[in-house]
């Protein structure tokens, strides 16, 4: 039998390399669909009789263990199948250890976890291994299976010496159409043993197929239904039907050179200093950056407030509030709709930001969008709206590599205004009198609440904890500080202290009643060019190494490229990434860049560079948008699995992390983006200190918590990453 159009069945785990797995086998068999099911969306009643309608199935890696029905649903009926119902069937780590499991065998725990690491994979030679030699493969797992009986035969193996002895690493069932692996083929560092071992698991499901003439059934409407589109599936743009059509704005542009223009003199020029309004800097204040972009609001300029569970949202103008219902859509497609309707042209194709939408996006907005509830009291504690935007239409954007500053609007006949600022902005390098650091001001000491050190620890240990048992191979615990500090300074001044303590390329000053937000990130979470043909770009840092006497590129290089904890952390965080990427756009992911050293003003850092493009001639003008909802929370600041890991951090952590590592950034009208993750970040709420003399600033800082963390030195770097922001409040060594 020849099958024309092979079709898979892919079960998931709750799996955050799933859809890496997706695009392995669609690479390892060219011309199949692959349809994508829970592990706990059907029964095996609901299943079989879907089952005659597909080549094989892949059952997916995944958090947990598969002696636990909650944590591998159906898997455990599959390898159960009657003869009538039997097709072939490859497992991937969990899916593997329950086919082991299932047939006889034991389930143990490893003495030390692989999570992230690297191996070499010893093999027979045959079956899913025939014509490959050397395998390197990526292991993701706490648990490992040992077969006890004969049915199932062992292909592989891992020597791990003192540390775990010999591992299984592949088998197959002796007379049933069943194989599997431990390790994750779909790794990015798994090399041939894992599209080879695809081809040849293929060759062998087609070979048993053809002997037993098995045909398959058409999909009909009713499966259809049930499975939903085959992967990979592009949603369609978000755009409510109650909404016309209308036609595009011209961007109107005018270009003025100032060679040493500086960023701060723009904003005071623009009003910075006036703090009973709203203010936007993004701003790029150390390389690689290299745009800033500045808004010069109006009165009226529209604000977009919303908070997760509301069913409409919040529009201000100036102090006109309102709200408008939802009606029934969620708030990313309302948000898509607008942005459909504001859409513009003819701006400068060198400008990545022509006006458009500038703000913060929360975490827990990104928790919701993960169907995990939410803490129950986070309305009385979360004075922070979980989606923040401002619609910008005139802004400033100052190019620092070649000192032009381009002066845009959306608004029309904006002439006027543009020619009034090439005006003001001719007159800046005359204004030498403005303060470009605020270092002669005097800092008023704060008082700093720094999370309970043993509690802390305690915390990293039962993270840990959750990390041997197999839910997670990473937690990236966070905790918050509290700074208590008199009103000596305006919050303008704070971000130019912070700008000069710890200049960083994705730094924000975004003064948003009811909130100000300081950043000093260095982490870019996505970009997005303009259609057609855009190109999504995530940049992951996990390896940081501050700079010093004598430390160098080499150093830095040795210290973290050379430490298989820092070079773990990175890769699993890469993984998680290309899954998000490979479920939105199909296909075409690819990491440019792995665990590079990067310069920084103050630091060197790990970081590696995903891309992804959706297929060649398919428009689709809200695609980062969407890239951007299926990508939250960012993984960096999660850990993998993502799900499970973040129901485990909402478990650990006291508090919501609100606009800590969330992102912030901006959606041009032209359809381009960029986002940063919301670190090295402090935020207060306007109304909440109003009647006292001390602010209130929130700051987050965390680690990622591995199998082989220390969780001393965990505290210890926790605390390191507070020290940049902990400055502008003259507190950057507190007593601990």
């Amino acid at each position: 039998m020849t099958i024309q159009r092979p079709r898979l069945l892919l079960i998931d785990s709750y799996d955050s390399f799933t859809f890496n797995l997706a695009a392995l086998c669609r690479t390892a068999i060219p011309d199949c669909s692959i349809h994508l099911i829970k592990n706990d969306q059907l029964t095996i009643d609901d299943l079989l009789p879907l089952l005659k309608s597909f080549s094989a199935i892949i059952i997916g890696p995944g958090p947990g263990s598969p002696d636990l029905p909650e944590d591998v649903g159906v898997v455990k009926d599959i390898w159960k199948l009657s003869e009538c119902d039997l097709l072939p069937i490859f497992g991937v780590c969990l899916g593997f250890q329950s086919l082991v499991i299932e047939h006889g065998g034991q389930l143990k725990r490893l003495q030390v976890v692989k999570h992230g690491q690297v191996s070499k994979i010893l093999h027979t030679g045959r079956d899913i291994f025939k014509n490959l030699k050397q395998v390197t493969a990526v292991r993701y797992h706490s648990y490992h299976a040992e077969p006890d009986t004969k049915e199932i035969e062992s292909l592989a193996w891992a020597d791990d010496g003192v540390e775990n002895g010999s591992v299984l690493m592949a088998g197959k069932h002796q007379t049933r159409p069943f194989w599997g692996v431990q390790y994750h083929p779909e790794s990015v560092l798994t090399d041939d043993g894992g599209l080879h071992i695809l081809r040849n698991f293929w060759s062998l499901a087609v070979e048993w197929s053809q002997k037993r003439d098995r045909c398959l059934s058409p999909l009909d409407s009713s499966a259809l239904k049930i499975l939903g589109p085959s992967w990979p599936h592009l949603r369609p743009s978000s755009l409510s039907s109650s909404r016309r059509t209308t036609p595009a704005t011209s961007v109107t542009t005018s270009v003025v050179e100032l060679p040493g223009v500086n960023v701060l003199d723009i904003c005071e020029m623009l009003g910075v200093d006036d703090h009973t309004s709203p203010f936007i800097l993004l701003d790029s204040a150390a390389s690689p950056g290299r745009f800033s972009i500045i808004a010069s609001l109006l009165p009226t300029s529209l604000q977009i407030l919303y908070s997760v569970g509301d069913v409409f949202v919040t529009l201000k103008r100036g102090k006109s509030v309102c709200r408008e219902s939802l009606a029934g859509e969620d708030i990313w497609s309302w948000i898509s709709g607008f942005m459909r309707l504001a859409k513009a042209i003819d701006g400068s194709p060198d400008v990545p930001f022509w006006g458009g939408l500038i703000g913060t996006l929360s975490y827990e907005l990104g928790v919701h969008s993960l169907d995990i509830p939410l803490r129950q009291n986070r309305r009385d504690i979360n004075l922070h709206p979980d989606i923040h935007l401002v619609y910008v239409q005139r802004c400033l954007v100052l190019d620092t590599s070649t000192s032009k500053v381009y002066i845009q609007s959306l608004l029309s006949d904006d002439w006027a205004w543009m020619n009034n600022m090439a005006d003001e902005l001719h007159k800046l390098p005359s204004r030498s009198s403005i303060m470009k650091t605020p270092l002669n001001l005097k800092i008023a000491s704060a008082q700093v609440q720094l999370p309970d050190r043993h509690h802390y620890v305690a915390k990293i240990e039962s993270a840990q904890d959750f990390l041997r048992s197999g839910d997670s191979y990473e937690l990236c615990l966070t905790a918050q500080t509290h700074l208590f500090v008199p009103r000596s300074l305006s919050t303008w001044e704070r971000y130019k202290l912070l700008r000069h303590s710890n200049p960083a390329p994705y730094s924000a000053y975004l003064r948003l009643h009811p909130s100000t937000f300081l950043s000093s990130s260095p982490e870019r979470f996505i970009s997005y060019s303009r259609s057609p043909d855009s190109l999504c770009e995530l940049r992951p840092i996990k390896g940081t190494m501050r700079k010093a006497p004598g430390i160098t590129r080499a150093c830095a290089e040795q210290a973290l490229r050379g430490s298989q904890k820092e070079v773990a952390e990175n890769l699993m965080i890469v993984d998680l990434i290309r899954h998000d990427l490979h479920g939105v756009l199909g296909l075409d992911v690819h990491v440019k860049q792995f665990c590079e050293i990067e310069e920084y003003e103050t630091v060197w850092q790990m970081v590696s560079v995903i891309e992804g493009r959706l297929p060649a001639g398919t428009r689709k003008d809200d695609l980062g948008w969407e890239v951007l909802r299926q990508s939250l929370p960012p993984g960096s600041m999660t850990g993998a699995p993502k799900k499970r890991s973040v129901e485990i951090l909402q478990s650990l952590e006291d508090e919501d992390r609100s606009l800590y590592s969330g992102v912030f950034g901006y959606w041009c009208v032209g359809g381009g983006g960029d986002w940063s993750v919301a670190i090295r970040s402090c935020f207060k709420h306007e109304l909440e200190c109003q009647d006292s003399e001390m602010e209130h600033w929130v700051i987050g800082a965390g680690g990622a918590i591995t199998a082989l963390s220390d969780p001393q030195a965990e505290w210890d770097e926790m605390l390191l990453k507070l020290q940049g922001v902990l400055g502008a409040f003259g507190a950057a060594n507190p007593r601990v």
